[in-house]
């Protein structure tokens, strides 16, 4: 079974950066799918950015592409989320998820997609 652990989370003002970490252990093949989500007080978990491990190619979603970026470190089993350019619209609890690939060997962007989540860390950007 997977277990995902987030960290990196802090305050910073409008315009800094953080990196995110998200260190997984367990049965990881069996969950290629690594997803970064956040949630804002009452507003609904979104989908930040996805990679598939080994892939190297990264989808972000239109809010912070550009500014975030996600990367993979599979000798330490740990994703990363650098991100840059924050913004008070990016306060959130931000969290990690894994999951399997769909038919045709994609990772989604929907939460339902991800069968395991990290406890989060969370991020506050202020003005």
């Amino acid at each position: 079974q997977v277990q995902l652990v987030e960290s990196g989370g802090a305050s910073v003002q409008a315009g800094g950066s953080l990196r995110l970490a998200c260190v997984a252990s367990g049965y990881t093949s069996s969950s290629p799918c690594m997803g970064w989500f956040r949630q804002a007080p009452e507003k609904e978990r979104e989908w930040v950015a996805r990679i598939k491990r080994g892939d190297g190619s990264a989808v972000y979603s239109d809010s912070v592409k550009g500014r975030f970026t996600l990367t993979e470190d599979n000798a330490r089993n740990t994703v990363y989320l650098q991100m840059n350019s924050l913004k008070p619209d990016d306060t959130a609890m931000y969290y990690c998820a894994a999951g399997p690939v769909l038919w045709g060997g994609y990772c989604s962007s929907r939460p339902d997609s991800y069968d395991t989540w990290g406890q989060g860390t969370h991020v506050t950007v202020s003005s």
